[in-house]
């Protein structure tokens, strides 16, 4: 038997480090070839790491959540034959099996206690705390105590605010809990009136993933750009209706649109007048590049969080061709297949929560990108029209610049330019 070692791979790109995502094995477990062991993460999309052999996991290099070197060891795997560990000068001739990475053994249950009614008090464990009527503590102070013994408190119904805690520092012990239990309570209520129970429960959840990179994209963002957010309601009226009359004429044939593309090329035809939103900042460097290119980041919620998937030329592609691309690009964001050329790469970016979409909305640029465009919902109001009031679609677009290179007057006419678009839309098809 030997010991088949595999790397962190070289993802490509100068990635020096990978989060590793999740494990699919354990030690012990029974690989075969093509067996997908663990995802790892870059800054541009999750990969699945196969097993290129068969055998036994003998080792795991580390754990979900931990951001590993390129070259470090991933996984061992025992096989047949010599595998690819090969021992270390002036050792055994036979490798060493790795030792398994421990596993902590789950905290000790008390076994559960009777209650005074179910048993005599002689049949009580030994009271350690004093009997007293309630512990006296400080109005938000937290007891000690620790996970196995909130839960159990949780599960018995007690109030760990007013059980004595004879461990060190006044920590709350299960023994504690017993004798707490065999006073009866002495008349310490674990619930409020009307049978609301206080809930302090806790849940520390670490941020792995793609929840850490979006995490640390915000943080960039926010820590680099000097934001600056400019909003303008729109009437949509014309262009919902626009849409509806397309969908209705050619959706059977060319698919059904929603606004996106809609806004998408409005965005594109703004950008002829104002080409320095379609840019990148490098702060480092003190550049700014401008595009002729528009690829138009689709901010995508998806179960892991946000992501952000990029139409590549949107400024080639007509409305049917926009609204398919958003659809595919969406659905690999979502089942998890998009690529990192498919994650990469935009010149500004659109966020739309859809019917969530709010009234106002601050979005964060995605840096390097020195603006974004947010869309929030579109709801019926009354608005005034040649001196009468109609019911109008009205929308709000939300957008956020970067104050370094945008001034606020380009920022106004920019919006102002989309606006004018949107609500006549037969502009948009003029060149």
């Amino acid at each position: 038997m030997g010991i088949h070692v595999i790397k962190m791979p070289d993802i490509g790109e100068g990635i020096a480090e990978v989060e590793l995502v999740e494990w699919h094995v354990k030690v012990g477990d029974a690989v075969t070839e093509d067996i997908i062991l663990a995802d790892v993460m870059t800054d541009k999309a999750t990969i699945e790491i196969p097993s290129p052999v068969h055998g036994t996991v003998a080792m795991l290099g580390g754990a979900a959540g931990q951001v590993m070197a390129v070259g470090a060891d991933l996984i061992h795997i025992e096989v047949e034959g010599e595998g690819n560990l090969k021992p270390q000068p002036g050792a055994a001739a036979a490798p060493a099996k790795p030792a398994p990475v421990p596993v902590p053994a789950p905290p000790p249950v008390a076994p559960a206690v009777a209650t005074p009614a179910a048993a005599p008090a002689a049949a009580m464990p030994a009271a350690h705390a004093p009997a007293s009527v309630r512990v006296a503590r400080e109005a938000g102070e937290r007891p000690l105590a620790s996970p196995a013994v909130r839960k159990r408190a949780w599960d018995m119904g007690v109030e760990l605010q007013f059980v004595h805690g004879s461990g060190p520092a006044g920590r709350i012990l299960h023994t504690d809990l017993d004798s707490y239990v065999a006073r009866g309570a002495q008349g310490a209520p674990s619930a409020v009136a009307g049978g609301y129970r206080e809930n302090h429960t806790e849940q520390t959840i670490p941020l792995i993933g793609l929840r850490r990179k979006i995490a640390q994209k915000m943080q960039e963002s926010k820590r680099r750009i000097p934001h600056f957010s400019y909003v303008e309601e729109i009437d949509v009226t014309e262009l919902e209706n626009l849409r509806m009359r397309l969908n209705e004429d050619l959706g059977k044939e060319r698919g059904k649109l929603t606004v996106l593309p809609l806004l998408a090329r409005a965005l594109v035809v703004a950008l002829r007048q104002f080409p320095q939103m379609n840019a990148r900042f490098d702060d480092d460097a003190g550049v700014v590049t401008q595009y002729g290119a528009v690829h138009l980041g689709i901010a995508t919620q998806t179960e892991a969080g946000l992501m952000v998937s990029v139409m590549r030329h949107a400024e080639a592609r007509d409305l049917w061709s926009c609204a398919a691309e958003i659809g595919r690009l969406a659905d690999a964001a979502r089942t998890g297949k998009a690529t990192r050329d498919e994650l990469s790469g935009s010149t500004i970016t659109i966020s739309s929560l859809g019917a969530l979409g709010g009234i106002v909305t601050t979005p964060v640029i995605n840096h390097p990108e020195v603006a974004i465009i947010g869309v929030n919902k579109i709801v019926e109001r009354p608005m005034v029209r040649q001196g009468g009031i109609v019911v109008r679609k009205m929308m709000n677009l939300s957008s956020s610049f970067d104050h370094r290179v945008v001034d606020g007057m380009h920022a106004a006419q920019f919006v102002q330019a989309i606006r004018a678009l949107l609500e006549c839309p037969a502009m948009l098809f003029v060149e």
